[in-house]
């Protein structure tokens, strides 16, 4: 039987790179008669879509000969090789078997000019049909001599062809410009696919076919890592980490993963097809930073939330330390937008374009939110603290002297007033100054201010309007019971009740017509006098055509300023007037007592008094029912 039936496969004992031979069917074996040339043209096919390098053997003696053995498959090896559609560059080496004397030097160019003629014989296709024999094939020649007549000659000269195949890639190899290689991890799909189209007789187009086999090779590649990447767990760590706490050089280490998963793949892609490579590799790596993402995101987050509060915490503390409102907010967003845009840069994924300018603006307008909100808390407490001090400054001294009214007390109000005014503005307008806020804002304040005191004082003077009943009645009490002097006053029955009793009630509606009206503006008015031509000297007023000025409804001098003259009205003053005063009659029962002892001690007899005194007493009981005046007079 025949020595080889088929293709047979093997790899190269110890030649690297890694090297498969394929020994096919002889061609001219007698066990397959002269006609039938399928299986030849099926196997060279076959060996120059898979080779880089093919050998041919040839008789020594076939060369010149125009019918040699291997004439019609060098024929046939041309013809396969343009159905390729590829300009592939394969390695066709002759094996020149049992050479005689004659020196290789002189049957290497018979054999070429014989490749050259069997080339130019065959009919090529439009696009090949002036391309030269060195675009398709490297053609090497070497000579073997007769193994039965020098074995030892023979042996050396195979290993030394052996030779030839170490590092056959290498530039300057048997195969070193070789091009279109499968890589090894496709060669057994590629193999298999490449047969099956040759045995159904199909067109081998070995470019789809090797789209074809990259294709299915980067897609397997591809899945491995990323698999590969999703279960690692340095990925995992990660990834766990940054779900809870901003993670140090986060993008350098996710970047590295990134790296070394696209490594990996290139490093098994790196033979196949160009384009389907570098297709599935973005593929590969659009999907792992799809899963990535999320984590980056999260990490953009906890740089925006922990710099705020650091940023928080800085203005805090810068504030707290006396720093200017606007010289701190200035410095700490400054400071804090840098810190943001670093640590940002710091989560970089080197593979990825993702833009963090949407959390950057976020995380500006975070900062602006909490400087107003800052601010405007600040412009609260510093306005409540010289609204404080205004009042504190304020309130005693208008209580007192309202309480002590008399024709100096607006004046002295006033003077008050516009003093601590003027200081609280001084030092307020200072404070504003560390805002670095327009002229209008900083009036507006001002003027909010002083409003706020204006306010605060005709508040006071409402409130001790309010008790004006008491603080009459008090006046009333202490003038009628007290001398000039201030000192208790004794009486000896003859006092001018009438002239105290008028005292009394002119400074009782001194008090009432100071609290009549604010009087923060230095204006006049003749509240007061009105007063007393109304309720004390009547009389003096006998014009006719004078209206009365108690039927009013407001002052004269006030109908302009109703806010400020919210007293009861002129009339209901009339109206209120002699109940006020009444409180006087609870005195008259220690003027009777004086007055009896009096009468008891200076008249003789007693008896003769007594009518006079119980009729005196009845008088001033009776006064006791009509008040003060009454009495006045009946005395």
């Amino acid at each position: 039987s025949q020595t080889t039936k088929g293709i047979w496969m093997a790899r190269c004992a110890g030649i690297e790179p890694c090297t498969i031979v394929m020994d096919l069917e002889g061609t001219d074996g007698r066990e397959r008669g002269e006609d039938d040339t399928a299986f030849e043209k099926q196997s060279a096919l076959f060996a120059l879509a898979v080779s880089d390098i093919v050998l041919i053997n040839m008789w020594c003696h076939d060369i010149g000969r125009e019918q040699a053995a291997n004439k019609p498959l060098l024929k046939t090896v041309f013809q396969v090789m343009l159905r390729l559609f590829s300009p592939r560059k394969t390695t066709l080496m002759f094996v020149i078997r049992d050479k005689t004397r004659t020196p290789l030097e002189n049957l290497e160019p018979v054999l070429r000019e014989d490749i050259q003629k069997i080339w130019d014989s065959v009919p090529k296709p439009e696009a090949h049909k002036d391309t030269p024999l060195s675009e398709f094939f490297n053609v090497q020649v070497v000579a073997l001599s007769s193994y039965e007549e020098k074995e030892e000659q023979f042996k050396e000269q195979v290993a030394s062809l052996r030779q030839k195949f170490f590092q056959s890639i290498a530039p300057g190899g048997l195969a070193g410009d070789r091009r279109g290689v499968v890589p090894a991890s496709g060669f057994s799909f590629s193999a298999q696919q490449i047969w099956k189209v040759i045995k159904e007789n199909k067109d081998l187009d070995l470019p789809a076919h090797k789209v074809m086999v990259a294709t299915v090779r980067c897609d397997e590649i591809a899945n491995e890592k990323y698999a590969s990447f999703v279960s690692s767990e340095d990925w995992l760590e990660l990834e766990d980490a940054v779900q809870s706490h901003l993670v140090l050089g986060f993008g350098k280490k996710l970047s590295s993963l990134l790296y070394k998963s696209l490594s990996s793949y290139d490093e098994e892609a790196t033979y196949f097809e160009d384009s389907v490579r570098s297709a599935k590799r973005n593929q590969l790596e659009e999907k792992l930073l799809q899963l990535v993402q999320p984590a980056y995101q999260l990490m953009l987050e906890h740089i925006r939330s922990e710099t705020l509060n650091n940023f928080k915490n800085a203005l805090t503390y810068a504030l707290s330390e006396g720093q200017g409102f606007a010289v701190a907010a200035y410095d700490c967003t400054t400071k804090f937008m840098k810190l943001f845009d670093e640590q940002c840069q710091d989560a970089v994924i080197k593979q990825a374009n993702w833009d963090s300018t949407k959390v950057r603006d976020k995380f500006s307008r975070d900062l602006d939110s909490h400087v107003a909100e800052v601010r405007t808390a600040k412009l609260s407490e510093l306005t409540s603290l010289y609204e404080s001090k205004l009042k504190e400054a304020l309130y005693g001294p208008v209580e007192a002297l309202l309480e002590g009214a008399n024709d100096d007390t607006w004046p002295a109000i006033r003077k008050l007033f516009f003093r601590e005014i003027d200081t609280a503005v001084s030092e307020f307008s200072f404070a504003l100054s560390g805002f670095e806020m327009d002229e209008q804002e900083k009036e507006d304040m001002i003027l909010k201010l002083k409003k706020f005191a204006r306010e605060f004082v005709e508040g006071k003077t409402r409130e001790e309007a309010a008790k004006v009943l008491y603080h009459m009645k008090e006046r009333f009490t202490s003038i009628f019971n007290h001398d000039n002097d201030s000192m208790p006053r004794v009486w000896t029955g003859k006092e001018d009740i009438r002239a105290i009793t008028k005292t009394a009630r002119s400074s009782s509606l001194k008090l009432l017509s100071v609290l009549a009206a604010i009087r923060l503006d230095e204006e006049t008015d003749t509240i007061g006098n009105t007063l007393v031509l109304a309720l004390v000297d009547p009389k003096k007023d006998t014009s006719k055509n004078t209206a009365d000025p108690l039927a009013s409804s407001t002052w004269e001098e006030e109908a302009n300023k109703r806010n400020n003259n919210w007293l009861p009205p002129p009339w209901a003053i009339a109206a209120m007037l002699p109940g006020i005063l009444s409180l006087s009659t609870k005195f008259i029962p220690t003027v009777t007592n004086i007055l009896r002892k009096l009468a008891e001690e200076g008249q003789t007899p007693v008896n003769t008094d007594a009518p006079k005194n119980n009729s005196n007493s009845s008088r001033i009981t009776q006064g006791n029912n009509s008040g003060v005046s009454s009495t006045a007079s009946s005395e």
